[in-house]
């Protein structure tokens, strides 16, 4: 490799490195502070049942702190996040598509027939209903 291209190299993954480092120090430093301000008794602490109730949206709570969710709410988010990937799949091959040539064209109808057969499953099973 030319050092150029090694210079280039380094200094694109040191500037990822420094976003990360940042973005782990920042909010880390910012709660350590708080916390030694409250043990320093400068930053307030008074609890009152407003501030310790659970919050939701501004409307008053409904029921205990822990309910349980319909299991079809998690089948319908599972299923959701399944084909929304097929989008972030699907946006960049649309865009390259001039470019790509029928090689990716046959490659993306593949995984379209994959995921087309999945859907195909969840509808059989009747993931689809609401019962």
């Amino acid at each position: 490799m030319s050092e150029q291209v090694l210079a280039d190299y380094y200094r694109q993954y040191g500037l990822i490195a420094l976003f990360t480092g940042l973005a782990v120090f920042v909010p880390a430093s910012m709660l350590l502070l708080s916390w030694l301000l409250h043990l320093l008794r400068i930053r307030p602490y008074r609890p009152t049942p407003v501030k310790l109730d659970i919050y939701e949206c501004g409307m008053q709570t409904v029921g205990g702190r822990w309910t349980r969710f319909n299991f079809r709410y998690y089948l319908y988010a599972l299923l959701f996040v399944v084909f929304d990937v097929e989008t972030v799949f699907l946006y960049p091959w649309a865009v390259e598509f001039q470019r790509l040539g029928l090689f990716a064209l046959v490659e993306m109808l593949v995984f379209l027939g994959i995921l087309l057969v999945g859907w195909a499953y969840a509808w059989r099973k009747g993931a689809l209903e609401w019962r």
